[in-house]
């Protein structure tokens, strides 16, 4: 397996992922629009960075989208997960795993102080992954979210 950022060239497999994504959540599994994905992704300035994760033949296995926020701590920067994601057929292999590796490493190149993500509750095994990682639950904040 190989993980690496995405490029311009990615943009048709993450709209497949994102539609994958949908799916898991529920809804319409269709890729989402390509051009969306490109402005998102390689616009002026870029909204998010991914990591994909490929298989030894080059295959999409699974992604993780992130920003990066300030102010983290004091002046500090913090990397942000928006979303990690594996394909189901690529689950329970150490996909996620090494996607998380990388974040750290990609945080810490960006000289980030902290790694920071949320998980729905109703995602139980999203919850067992993070915990199997040794990750504890923070609960000092309350997700506030209004739709434009």
């Amino acid at each position: 397996m190989k993980i690496d950022r995405a490029t311009a060239a990615d943009v048709e497999a993450i709209s497949e992922l994102l539609g994958e994504i949908e799916a898991y959540y529920g809804g319409d599994p269709a890729p989402v629009d390509v051009d969306q994905v490109r402005q998102a992704l390689f616009g002026d300035p870029p909204a998010a960075s991914v990591l994909l994760a490929r298989g030894d033949d080059g295959d999409v296995l699974g992604m993780a989208s992130y920003t990066r926020l300030w102010p983290a701590s004091g002046a500090d920067t913090s990397l942000y997960l928006k979303e990690l994601f594996v394909r189901e057929r690529a689950r329970r292999q150490g996909v996620a795993a090494a996607l998380m590796e990388r974040l750290k490493e990609e945080a810490a190149a960006l000289g980030c102080s902290r790694l920071e993500w949320t998980a729905d509750q109703d995602n139980p095994p999203a919850l067992r992954f993070y915990e199997a990682l040794g990750m504890q639950q923070h609960t000092g904040k309350t997700f506030y979210r209004l739709g434009l």
